[in-house]
């Protein structure tokens, strides 16, 4: 799977049902980039088409089961993937990564506005 295929996955994930449009601006792809990827996604059962409730002119890309899970399973193998280098630190280099667990929430949460953008 394409970077770009699982961000936005996972931007669908942390969301909810988005535009194609504000996917690709999310994502930083053109319009029809993400059409097509969004395409290949709905065709492996991950995503899905589904109108927009408030306002009938529009299709939501939403997240399936399968995608979800495959959200979870990859946000796990990472968890692990930090537990096992985590755990061959020293005590103060692990004291030192603590000391900087705020700053860290600080930033992803500025990556995270900047990417989300605006909401509909």
């Amino acid at each position: 799977m394409s970077l770009t295929s699982a961000a936005t996955l996972a931007t669908l994930d942390r969301t909810g049902p988005r535009r194609i449009t504000d996917l690709a601006a999310v994502e930083g792809v053109t319009q029809p980039a993400m059409t097509a990827l969004v395409r290949v996604m709905e065709e492996s059962g991950l995503v899905e088409r589904r109108g927009d409730a408030s306002d009938k002119r529009v299709t939501l890309v939403c997240l399936t089961e399968a995608g979800a899970s495959y959200v979870r399973k990859r946000r796990q193998a990472g968890v692990h993937a930090f537990e096992r280098l985590i755990g061959e630190l020293t005590g103060d280099e692990v004291e030192a990564l603590v000391a900087a667990l705020p700053a860290l929430k600080h930033l992803a949460e500025l990556e995270s506005q900047d990417r989300e953008g605006p909401k509909r």
